[in-house]
């Protein structure tokens, strides 16, 4: 087979060349920073609230914490309504029953005031009914009624039963609109949390849903959640017992409760309790919605990594990483990520779990854009990690933290190929090619193709006269592990070797067999002689292990 000669050794060339120092701290702070950016930008993919629909009507589409990231919306939790009708009526009937109702708006205020219990409730269901047509319009003129102060009394009054009940449907509503703070100011939120002790179960539910709308919304709003000490009654609503729906609505309700910076005197080990209780459901939904809290947990609360270590978190997480649902490996990856941005102690907590033969696993199937980069931010942080770490006597591992990076780059975006050589993956990259695996090195000489295709078009772009991805493998030795390969007991590995020195370092090699060749063959029209002591031709540059 032809070959590329061998270029002669130049140890002072990558002697000169000095890798730009780490700053560790000022990585972390920005991976960090990266982190926050897309939590918010999550946050603000939807409110994750959720309004409750009459009970003769198809249930409005959910924007839960999981389904905001991936957009995609699922219906929400089922509720027991008091006295379902036979048959659903027309919509067009209810919508002319709601008009009507809202030009009778001032009665109704005036019944909502009434001192009758029987008049209250029957105003309260109305004004329920009316809210059902979920327009702007109508929710602003209900709110200049001023009433919603009278709703949230009413959540007080136990007789009529029913009274607290319609009266907390009503606040969830009213509170899944952009006028939240209104009813986390109208004096609802300490008596929402009464009513978790209820021995109604379906107001308890309604409770919760109400409070998880108004937590939804924002910091100020959930910190007069938090304020009032929802957390510690919340928890108590998981029970063995629960209704799915129940549960759905509960988990939804404290992950919101934990997103952003919870206060210092909110105990969070009582959290991980429960939420590692529910990672290991077998509802999406409440996994989705565990997994997110777990997230909050760990990125917006001072020692929450290794609170949610010592939950024994890390084990279940893992496992989730081979989840088919886009829905769950967000949540899951990015609370690894955070993880993983970690000391190096916890960080070694999730390399023995066996993170990095499922993350190689996951780089090479096909997922959305941003769980790949989650997956590349662990890899990058944990070979960023300890000496311990990146030098570690177990092969399997340093093989499969390289099938990692070699999936990422050979399945990459531009985007993902210019994140991975920004963390300094082609270095590892190239030390992979002296592997003796032929499947892990094609994969890695393909990850290698497409970064040096990523560097053609930015040498276009900027108009430059070299690849600057071509350069750096030169510079780090990489081109003595590709002229390697040329001796690799594999055709096709031989092969791609082949066409990326061709492509890539034609004029190298080419003026390197130039002056080997002026050596061995000196000019015809120069005559020379050469005495018999004098030195032979420099033999080819060791590689990077020390052999030849």
């Amino acid at each position: 087979m032809p070959r590329v000669p061998r270029r002669p050794s130049d140890e002072a060339r990558r002697g000169a060349y000095k890798p730009p120092g780490v700053d560790a701290a000022r990585s972390r702070r920005r991976r960090e920073d990266r982190l926050l950016a897309l939590r918010r930008r999550n946050r603000d993919a939807g409110l994750f609230k959720r309004r409750r629909e009459e009970p003769s009507l198809t249930p409005a589409p959910v924007v839960s914490p999981s389904d905001a990231a991936a957009d995609a919306t699922a219906p929400p939790p089922s509720s027991e309504p008091s006295s379902p009708p036979s048959s659903p009526p027309p919509a067009d009937a209810l919508r002319a029953a709601a008009d009507a109702e809202l030009e009778g708006l001032s009665e109704m205020v005036d019944k909502v005031w009434s001192d009758d219990a029987a008049t209250q409730l029957e105003a309260t269901v109305q004004f329920r009914k009316l809210l059902s047509d979920g327009k702007n319009s109508t929710m602003i003129k209900i709110i200049r009624a001023d009433v919603l102060p009278r709703f949230a009394e009413f959540l007080s009054r136990q007789r009529p039963p029913q009274l607290q009940m319609e009266a907390a449907w009503v606040l969830t509503n009213i509170a899944a609109s952009d006028y939240t703070l209104l009813v986390a100011e109208c004096g609802a939120v300490p008596r929402l949390i009464e009513l978790l002790e209820s021995p109604d179960a379906n107001i308890r539910h309604q409770a919760t849903w109400a409070l998880g709308n108004i937590a939804a919304d924002m910091p100020s709003c959930r910190e007069i959640v938090l304020d009032h000490g929802a957390v510690t009654p919340l928890l108590a609503q998981f029970k063995e017992d629960m209704k799915v729906s129940v549960l759905r609505t509960a988990t939804w309700a404290l992950s919101n409760l934990c997103f952003g910076k919870l206060p210092a005197e909110v105990q969070v080990k009582p959290i991980l309790e429960i939420v590692s209780l529910l990672i290991h459901s077998a509802d999406e939904k409440i996994l989705a919605d565990a997994c997110w809290a777990l997230y909050y947990i760990c990125d917006g609360v001072e020692g929450g990594i290794q609170d949610a270590l010592d939950a024994g978190v890390c084990p279940q997480l893992v496992k989730l990483l081979m989840h088919a649902s886009a829905n769950i490996l967000l949540p899951v990856i990015m609370s690894l990520a955070r993880i993983s941005a970690g000391d190096d102690t916890q960080v070694q907590v999730i390399v023995e779990q066996g993170i990095l033969p499922c993350l190689a696993q996951l780089l090479a199937r096909n997922y959305p854009k941003i769980i790949k980069k989650q997956a590349c931010l662990i890899v990058s942080n944990i070979t960023a990690g300890s000496k311990d770490q990146i030098q570690t006597s177990e092969t399997d591992l340093k093989k499969e933290a390289a099938w990692a990076i070699s999936n990422a780059a050979s399945g990459g975006s531009s985007d993902q190929i210019q994140y991975l050589v920004s963390r300094g993956c082609l270095e590892p990259l190239c030390n992979v090619l002296k592997y003796q695996d032929v499947d892990l090195v094609y994969t890695c000489l393909e990850g290698l193709q497409n970064i040096l295709e990523e560097g053609d078009i930015g040498k276009q772009r900027n108009e430059s006269a070299m690849n600057p991805y071509a350069q750096f493998i030169l510079e780090n030795g990489g081109l003595d592990n590709l002229e390697d390969l040329q001796d690799f007991d594999n055709d096709a590995v031989y092969k791609l070797a082949m066409k990326l020195l061709e492509r890539y370092w034609d004029e190298e090699v080419s003026d390197d067999a130039n002056l080997t060749a002026s050596k061995d063959h000196p000019a015809e029209n120069v005559e020379t002689v050469q005495p018999e002591d004098t030195a032979q031709p420099p033999v080819a540059a060791s590689s990077v292990d020390g052999t030849e």
